[in-house]
């Protein structure tokens, strides 16, 4: 099963100059959302991870910093941002002199989770201190289905309800041919879906919640530990093993492609009867945005053809 995964998306100018609303994303996954709406334009401040499209943060203002040094292994983030909480100490901070000298009117951020981004209540008593009238939108998607009904409700912000149609109704239609060629390849082989183990994290190791059990369901796996729509958890090696996963895919939340592949075959020893599979957790997976469609193709191309996508995927 060969898939293309290169899918630009057909966006057009929206609205006049003078309806234009100045953006501030907050977080990486609502800038890249901008850049599929077309209006990178409009964007005037984005985070330091910021990262898609290429080169997006260019002379933009960095409106959200981090505390956390470069450079860490898994393990020694792990032990930093336990300790960052718990002695109350915040994990990003917004510059508050890029609000007051921007004055956007649409600020993108998030609650789901405070380890990856600024929190919405942070932002929202930020905003207020500033005397900042902009609009605060929070983003919080669960599942595939929320990720594509919060680019809609962001067009919608935005005055991009047509362009944001164009873009869901895309990103569904490759969706459903992804379900369907792996609902035709079931029924001409007969064979089980492969068991699938998603670790988000290896040290310690982490089962991928959210949205992530949905990519992999939907490419044609079975879902082993996580739980859809629920918070990612911790395991321990041996429960991992206990799973007796056929595929181990390593997607580390915040590490692309080449880390994931160290990381996974660092991890090897675990699974030695389990094909181990990395991915570009950082860009496909663990970021809700138009590219977790990608992600299904590339891991449906995993299972089932047992080959790499260019980019996205390795064998480790």
């Amino acid at each position: 099963m060969t898939i293309d995964t290169s899918h630009p998306v057909s966006t057009a100018s929206v609205g006049s100059p003078a309806a234009r609303k100045r953006i501030a994303s907050l977080l990486p996954s609502t800038t890249e959302i901008v850049a599929a709406l077309g209006l990178l334009d409009d964007l005037v401040a984005v985070t330091f991870e910021c990262d898609y499209p290429v080169g997006v943060r260019g002379d933009r203002a960095i409106a959200v910093d981090t505390a956390m040094p470069k450079n860490l292994t898994p393990g020694e983030i792990d032990t930093f941002v336990r300790a960052r909480m718990a002695a109350g100490l915040p994990m990003y901070e917004l510059r508050s002199d890029v609000i007051t000298t921007l004055q956007p009117d649409v600020v993108l951020t998030q609650d789901l989770c405070q380890v990856c981004a600024l929190p919405a209540g942070e932002v929202n008593a930020a905003m207020s201190k500033l005397g900042c009238q902009a609009h605060i939108l929070t983003y919080d998607p669960h599942s595939v289905d929320e990720v594509l009904a919060g680019i809609q409700t962001i067009a919608d912000t935005l005055d991009a309800s047509n362009t944001g149609r164009m873009l869901t109704d895309q990103l569904r239609n490759r969706r459903q041919q992804i379900i369907d060629r792996v609902a035709s390849i079931a029924r001409v082989t007969g064979t089980p879906k492969p068991r699938v183990l998603v670790l988000e994290w290896i040290d310690p190791p982490f089962v991928a919640g959210h949205w992530v059990p949905e990519l992999v369901s939907t490419a044609g796996g079975e879902v082993l530990l996580g739980i859809p729509g629920g918070r990612s958890t911790t395991v321990t090696w041996a429960e991992a093993q206990a799973s007796k996963p056929d595929v181990v895919l390593v997607a580390p939340c915040g590490f692309d492609l080449d880390a994931a592949v160290a990381q996974a075959q660092s991890i090897a020893h675990y699974f030695s009867n389990a094909e181990l599979w990395a991915i570009d957790g950082n860009a496909y997976v663990t970021r809700p945005g138009p590219r977790l469609v990608d992600a299904i193709e590339a891991i449906a191309t995993a299972l089932y053809d047992h080959e790499p996508t260019l980019n996205i995927t390795a064998r480790a």
